[in-house]
């Protein structure tokens, strides 16, 4: 079964029920993780997925927002008894500054620390990340603060797509990201520098011809973000719904 969990929904501010935004792939071979806000680990044993499973980090920008927990979450993997190997991919911008960050923590010091490989990917359109037998992960660079990745998650099963914006400002680079996807997961932060609206969010789906909206990195804290729904119909025709967490893509 391939399929995407959302670990997290909320902008840069959460709440309890809504983690930070980051995501999970999960197939049979190998599972994503999508960025790491923070200890995904009692997240990831509610989800019924193992740390050990966890075969591949992409980590879409350096804001504490999305990796601040990765230093803690390598560690907690360690402690444990992990001896997995792990790859670690991002653009360089993200890929040099985690790489100086773990430095801080001294981690090549620690004692049978499982094998990690940082992947420097380019920041090109259409740039394959990994591929499995199950799912290809594609990258693509977006309109954000920092440079920042957007992703689609390819089924060879199914032939399903998936696509994610990350965090953007509307861009070209984000339909053509998204083109005829079953499903386009795209951020609803607000209108302001580096993010979308609910009702962008909703132009660049029906520009980019996908089947289904799921609004995601939207505001949850002393707001009821349903409204977000109704802004993002007036511009796109198709299904929209918020992104909860815990809940569950299936790409089969």
């Amino acid at each position: 079964m391939i399929k995407v969990i959302i670990l997290g929904s909320s902008n840069a501010i959460p709440v309890l029920g809504h983690e930070n935004t980051y995501l999970a792939l999960v197939g049979k071979q190998r599972t994503v993780l999508v960025d790491c806000p923070s200890n995904p680990l009692v997240r990831l044993e509610k989800t019924g997925i193992d740390y050990n499973e966890i075969s591949d980090i992409v980590l879409t920008h350096f804001h504490p927002d999305h990796i601040s927990g990765l230093p803690s979450f390598l560690m907690s993997m360690w402690l444990l008894g992990r001896q997995t190997p792990l790859t670690i991919y991002g653009l360089k911008h993200t890929i040099d500054r985690m790489e100086s960050l773990m430095g801080f923590y001294d981690w090549k010091t620690w004692p049978n620390f499982f094998p990690i490989e940082f992947v420097t990917l380019p920041n090109k359109e259409g740039e394959n990340v990994l591929t499995s037998d199950d799912f290809a992960v594609i990258c693509s660079p977006v309109k954000h603060i920092i440079p920042t990745l957007g992703l689609r998650f390819e089924s060879k099963k199914s032939g399903k797509l998936c696509a994610y914006s990350c965090d953007t400002e509307p861009c070209d680079a984000v339909i053509r990201l998204a083109q005829h996807a079953d499903i386009l997961i795209h951020e609803a932060s607000g209108e302001f520098f580096g993010h979308s609206s609910a009702f962008q969010a909703g132009e660049i789906a029906q520009k980019a011809g996908v089947k289904s909206l799921l609004l995601i990195h939207y505001q949850t804290r002393d707001i009821d973000p349903t409204h977000l729904i109704d802004e993002a119909r007036q511009a796109f025709q198709g299904e929209v719904d918020l992104a909860r967490d815990f809940a569950v893509i299936d790409l089969n």
